[in-house]
């Protein structure tokens, strides 16, 4: 009986540290879940710093479900949908063609570019390149419009890092995280990669923006792994400003 305990007691070290390993490895997995659970639906919080003057968050939104519903109010509403795929559809095609053409004059963007269009609603954009012979293009909005848009959250892109040449956005004030909708642009951007953003920097948006911007400068910062190739003044649809940026090679 004895020396049945003794080796009891000689085993106890061992055991416990086996103990240790496996709750070790079970966090683990725990925080990794975590993890990737916040990366795909933020709840709270603003991740843009609050002393940024020049970019502010709209107030108002309690949750992430609160937000992704008034998004959708406005994505989803037949009236506009309608306008859009009728009477708005050839005309944005044609000033999103004359926007391409110039960006492939400047060697911005290629016949061979693998594009996406981030916020496309009913894909007029994409229409729009394919019809200026960038044939490998999509888009990605809340709700989908086959076969030029798919479904998507802009703060979590459906798809693998460096996947694209180039990407178009004019939906960054509809960005409730900022820091993330950039983020996820220059995650899926190939080193070397284009993203051209239309903004609205002299003139307040709609009620369905999340933010508004004031100058140009918060998007130098957010852009932290791209170089500013320029900015310009245009009419597009409300928005005054194009950016363009190219993602740093490795």
């Amino acid at each position: 009986m004895k020396e049945t305990i003794n080796q009891s007691k000689l085993l106890t070290p061992k055991t416990l540290f086996l103990s240790l390993i496996i709750l070790s490895f079970f966090f683990l997995i725990f925080l990794s879940q975590q993890s990737r659970k916040s990366m795909q639906k933020p709840i709270s919080g603003n991740p843009t710093p609050t002393s940024n003057l020049d970019l502010k968050i709209r107030p108002g939104y309690n949750s992430y479900d609160t937000y992704i519903h008034h998004q959708l109010k406005k994505t989803t509403n037949p009236k506009l949908r309608k306008i859009w795929t009728t009477r708005d559809w050839d005309r944005k095609i044609q000033v999103f063609q004359q926007f391409f053409n110039n960006l492939k004059q400047e060697n911005l963007l290629s016949n061979s570019s693998k594009a996406l269009c981030v916020g496309a609603r009913v894909g007029q954009e994409v229409e729009a390149l394919k019809r200026v012979g960038v044939n490998d293009s999509i888009g990605l909005d809340l709700v989908p419009y086959p076969p030029n848009v798919i479904k998507g959250d802009f703060h979590h892109q459906p798809f693998n890092d460096t996947t694209f040449d180039f990407e178009f956005s004019n939906v960054f004030d509809h960005a409730l995280y900022p820091d993330r909708f950039v983020g996820e642009i220059e995650r899926t951007l190939k080193p070397g990669g284009i993203c051209v953003l239309h903004v609205a920097v002299s003139r307040r948006s709609d009620k369905y923006s999340a933010n508004d911007l004031y100058s140009i400068e918060p998007l130098k910062k957010l852009f932290n792994g791209s170089e500013m190739v320029r900015s310009r003044k245009v009419d597009g649809f409300g928005l005054d400003t194009e950016v363009v940026f190219r993602k740093k090679e490795i």
